[in-house]
């Protein structure tokens, strides 16, 4: 089973969320269907997906979930988009 960092955008708030998960699938349709009480993402509904990130491990999607979390940074969001090789470069530091 494979792990993916995951970036949704509410354009209803114009906010984004960065997540993790083993399944990308189930876990933007609960993004969308508030699965979770008090969820912080229940609020901007309905979440698209902006970007993923297939990882080898949890341990690395983690890793790479909280690097992204601590830039709290729209460009950077988009660079990861525009950029591959940055992404890349995460896989490789956090492998």
């Amino acid at each position: 089973m494979g792990f993916c960092v995951y970036i949704i955008y509410s354009p209803s708030v114009d906010q984004f969320y960065v997540g993790q998960t083993a399944d990308l699938k189930e876990r933007l349709s609960q993004h969308n269907s508030a699965f979770f009480e008090g969820s912080s993402t229940k609020k901007g509904i309905p979440w698209l997906l902006f970007f993923s990130l297939e990882c080898c491990s949890r341990s690395q999607a983690i890793a790479i979930e909280s690097h992204i979390k601590k830039m709290k940074s729209r460009k950077y969001y988009q660079s990861l988009v525009k950029y591959p090789e940055i992404a890349e470069k995460l896989i490789k530091r956090f492998g």
